[in-house]
């Protein structure tokens, strides 16, 4: 489901720098401008690659929501990872209404260690790796305070009853507006799914005021914004920045979630929403006194939505991904280990540190950061992390020729594994089926859209995907995938 920023940065007389980490939801690898965007512009998102680098090569943990952030925040990749799908709570732990299946109690998150360190921590936006009171509450993994959704599905509505602040819900809007209705024949109005209070305003200005509070201090923030992840019903205002040429049928729920008259300009507005929200927080760095010594990574946390059947005229929620080149020629969408699922839009920018305008193709994924911002931060790295640090190489050192492989095991969709060896990427679909896909074999840098199939050709590099799984895949009954045979 999204897209991340992460900052670190030094306050005034502080000893230790501050980390802010922004990841957005289901944003495409072309979605931003620096990245091929043509139709939304996305200001502050572009200033941030003038002013850094772009990692070209950089990808999720995981091709969907839940696992991709369990990748981020534990540092171990979907082989060893507590949660590797988008599983309810409620299916193993009845007694919980929402939310989904909590990652264990000892396992250690990014922000336990910052905590540690003398930081203050907080969480604000979409967390999905436990309910409130569960082994994965965020407030027992390092946080001392969480804002926002708990629940994946909440988050689908903009206009929720509710937010967490803590421990406590929030109400927010005495008559919600509901993320999912049944498809509508009549006229399609977007008034009618617009309620009082537009979460993501909250959420933001909660951003601001604890950058504000806590400028005079060390401090780790977490800013999981939900844009642009549908349903689809932005601010009007947002949307009448669009022009109205560009719709020319609405989205009457066909494909799931709410309707909307004008999808195309929607989702925009989501995006140029989402680029705002980047924009006050780095002008909230920037009043705080700390924008001078601030490192910045912008990436997304999955691919953008995916179709919603073979024929249909939009991807799932209204999403025209055609329109939009959302994907930038990649192949595949959210929920599959093809490049247009993992792939993300990834910039760092660290003034001093970061060569402005410069760009990397270097191979790095979720489970590189949590050892990344130890370095930057000199906090001790835990031990039996399956990323690696990428602080040289945004510093402009030489790229390792050989860093560990990048590992999924995901077991929906049919169940997938997929292996990044090098500039090749060996990949098997349809594994929770009675007959699996084939073997895949891509070799990415000049393959991208991944359109010719080396497996007759790269049979070794078969066998040593298979040696890898096997080698870095722990079991998990939760979430079970059986790793094939070469």
């Amino acid at each position: 489901m999204a897209l991340s920023v992460v900052f670190v940065a030094n306050s005034l007389g502080a000893e230790k720098p501050n980390v802010v980490f922004i990841i957005a939801d289901d944003l495409g690898y072309g979605e931003v401008g620096c990245f091929g965007q043509e139709k939304i512009p996305t200001p502050n998102i572009d200033k941030l690659a003038a002013g850094g680098m772009k990692l070209t090569q950089h990808y999720s943990g995981a091709p969907v929501c839940a696992p991709a952030r369990c990748v981020l925040m534990s540092g171990k990749h979907l082989g060893h990872a507590d949660i590797r799908g988008n599983r309810q709570a409620k299916v193993s732990f009845p007694q919980f209404s929402e939310g989904q299946h909590p990652i264990a109690k000892d396992t250690v998150l990014i922000p336990e260690l910052f905590k540690n360190a003398g930081y203050a921590t907080a969480a604000i936006g979409k967390w999905g790796l436990g309910p409130v009171g569960s082994t994965g509450d965020p407030n027992q993994h390092g946080f001392d305070l969480f804002f926002g959704y708990n629940c994946q599905a909440v988050a689908h509505s903009y206009y929720p009853k509710y937010l967490w602040r803590n421990d406590q819900q929030v109400e927010i809007n005495a008559k919600p507006i509901p993320g999912h209705v049944k498809p509508i024949t009549g006229e399609v109005k977007a008034e009618d799914y617009i309620g009082e209070t537009y979460a993501p305003k909250l959420m933001i200005s909660e951003a601001e005021k604890f950058i504000a509070d806590k400028k005079g201090s060390p401090f780790f923030l977490y800013l999981a914004f939900i844009e642009p992840h549908v349903a689809m019903h932005p601010p009007l205002e947002s949307v009448n920045k669009f022009p109205k040429e560009w719709d020319t049928e609405p989205h009457r729920g066909e494909a799931g979630y709410l309707p909307h008259p004008r999808p195309r300009a929607a989702y925009a507005a989501m995006i140029s929403d989402l680029d705002s929200y980047v924009g006050r927080v780095v002008a909230a760095l920037e009043k705080a006194g700390v924008a001078d010594h601030t490192m910045i990574v912008f990436t997304g946390d999955n691919g953008t939505t995916m179709e919603s059947g073979p024929k249909a005229r939009f991807n799932v929620g209204g999403v025209d991904a055609k329109f939009f080149n959302s994907t930038a020629g990649l192949r595949g969408f959210k929920g599959s280990v093809y490049e247009g699922g993992l792939r993300v839009p990834t910039i760092v920018s660290y003034p001093g540190k970061v060569k402005a305008g410069s760009e990397s193709n270097a191979l790095g994924y979720f489970a590189d950061w949590f050892p990344t911002l130890c370095a930057a931060a000199e906090i001790e790295t835990p031990a039996k992390l399956d990323g690696e640090n990428l602080l040289p190489v945004l510093e402009g050192g030489a790229v390792k020729k050989d860093r560990k492989p990048l590992v999924w095991v995901f077991p929906e969709t049919s169940g997938q594994v997929a292996v990044r060896i090098g500039d090749y990427k060996v990949l098997k679909r349809g594994l929770n089926r009675k007959q699996s896909d084939p073997w895949e074999v891509y070799e990415i840098p000049v393959d991208r859209a991944e359109t010719k199939n080396l497996a007759k050709e790269k049979p070794e590099l078969i066998e040593e995907a298979v040696r890898i799984l096997k080698q870095e895949s722990a079991e998990n009954p939760i979430f079970p995938v059986k790793i094939p045979e070469a």
